[in-house]
């Protein structure tokens, strides 16, 4: 019985707004909590019908006298009687209780079944965003382990076909813009893959791949990168795979659970030019000389995850749409969000900083970007966004213009639209350092030269000017 009271714990605490599904479970101990996820995924997915079964059954009224059965523990109990393989646990009063009321739970979900039309239990089901089934199984092979090419051959063999991943359960394709990225039929499960086990291969959605790609960090011994918000790793692991595993990269996650997870996933992955760090980036002090030679930053700060269609979430009812609230929240977020980029252009030595978010929301995105672009830190370091040549050119669909200084910008930026462009939504700028140096170089001719050739001074009050308008 301890098994459901684990599972209607969990519901409680997403009840009480304790976290995500995922961040929720994550939290259990790792003994059992396959078992636990399912069952919690499952009760979730009927809970609208199964509440509607026991408040007709009356069972929680009648058996009031047993203070530890809750709506929680009951619905857990009541999925398996009626839609699993019945009750996995001892004899006792519990148990008893729910027994009593078998015919009557059982009658009021033939009921509800007739009163919607559905023909069978799964018709029941809260399958979720629709869009999600729109959107193919993304595989990054981790190619710190084997070659895509090795990966191709080795699917191959395993009866998988080159063709539309939409065909057939057995079909894939290689993605036309991330190279090392496979796609596969969206109900081809790979949890008990090999390959998935030992880190060959990582799930990860082909929007998620896109910030390091276009960050692109140099694959050479003397590089060091950052990944500032890194768990639970899938980015930190396509950097070090782009990287070719060389130089040094440093990712930092702030919260003691997730930085456990990383460390595993990064292990896993074979990730050996990767150090993970157990502290808040925005606590690192950006003079500190061990990071001197950082010239590329990954951002992915907290955001609304308003993008994302194939969570778990879907699953918990939704929150009060406030609109006063909504606009609060978010406008914490790109608060923290511009707070993030202001932090990373301080490095002295960084060159390219990638901007990401899971969201579809502008203020989180290109709003943050423009303000980014006009503080005191890019003006001082002279950063401007990347040319669209630089930042998946290929790519359709870019930034809103309207909320953008001008086109040129709005094009440098990535967005992802859910539904439309197979993917969850996302958001990617790409900030690059262009300093000017010629004022340097010119001052410094200017002291070579003899007096009679030197400028006059308002030439040199012109040049001041613009070395302090540029600096």
């Amino acid at each position: 019985m301890d098994f459901y009271f684990q599972a209607a714990n969990v519901l409680d605490r997403l009840d009480s707004k304790q976290g995500s599904i995922k961040s929720v479970l994550a939290s259990l101990p790792e003994s059992g909590r396959a078992r636990t996820a399912a069952l919690v995924i499952e009760t979730l997915k009927y809970k609208v019908a199964l509440t509607e079964v026991i408040n007709a059954s009356r069972i929680l009224l009648e058996e009031r006298k047993i203070k530890s059965l809750n709506l929680n523990l009951t619905l857990v109990l009541v999925h398996d009687l009626l839609l699993s393989r019945g009750i996995q646990a001892g004899d006792g009063p519990i148990k008893q209780a729910i027994l009593r009321h078998k015919t009557r739970l059982r009658s009021e979900l033939q009921r509800i079944k007739i009163k919607r039309g559905a023909k069978s239990d799964l018709e029941l089901a809260n399958n979720g965003d629709e869009r999600a089934a729109r959107i193919p199984r993304y595989v990054r092979v981790n190619t710190c382990l084997w070659t895509t090419e090795e990966a191709i051959r080795h699917y191959q063999e395993k009866g998988f076909k080159l063709t539309d991943p939409f065909s057939s359960d057995k079909a894939f394709a290689r993605d036309e813009h991330i190279p090392d990225l496979l796609i596969f039929h969206p109900q081809c499960q790979f949890h008990d893959d090999v390959c998935y086990t030992t880190g060959q291969v990582i799930l990860q959605d082909k929007a998620s791949c896109f910030p390091a790609t276009v960050l692109a960090p140099p694959a050479t011994d003397d590089s060091v990168v950052i990944d500032a918000t890194a768990a639970p790793g899938n980015k930190t692991s396509h950097l070090s795979a782009l990287m070719a595993n060389m130089g040094k990269l440093y990712a930092f996650e702030r919260d003691q659970k997730r930085y456990r997870t990383l460390k595993a996933m990064l292990n896993k992955a074979g990730c050996k030019n990767a150090e993970a760090i157990n502290v808040d980036f925005l606590t690192v002090d950006a003079t500190d000389p061990k990071y001197g030679r950082v010239t590329h930053i990954l951002l992915d700060p907290s955001c609304s995850g308003s993008g994302i269609v194939n969570r778990l979430d879907h699953l918990l009812e939704a929150e009060d749409d406030n609109v006063e609230g909504l606009e609060n929240r978010l406008n914490k977020l790109a608060s923290f969000q511009l707070k993030m980029i202001k932090h990373a252009m301080k490095f002295p030595a960084v060159q390219k900083i990638a901007y990401s978010t899971c969201s579809i929301h502008a203020v989180e995105n290109e709003q943050v970007v423009r303000q980014a672009l006009d503080s005191e830190e890019a003006t001082k370091s002279g950063f401007e966004l990347v040319p669209r040549a630089q930042a998946l050119p290929a790519w359709h669909r870019r930034g809103r213009e309207e909320d953008m200084d001008c086109k040129d910008h709005a094009e440098s930026l990535i967005r992802c639209s859910p539904g439309e462009d197979a993917t969850n939504g996302f958001f990617v700028a790409c900030f690059v350092k262009t300093q000017v140096t010629h004022f340097i170089e010119t001052a410094n001719m200017i002291k070579r030269k003899p007096s009679n050739t030197a400028p006059d001074s308002k030439q040199r009050k012109k040049r001041r000017k613009r070395w302090s308008a540029e600096n």
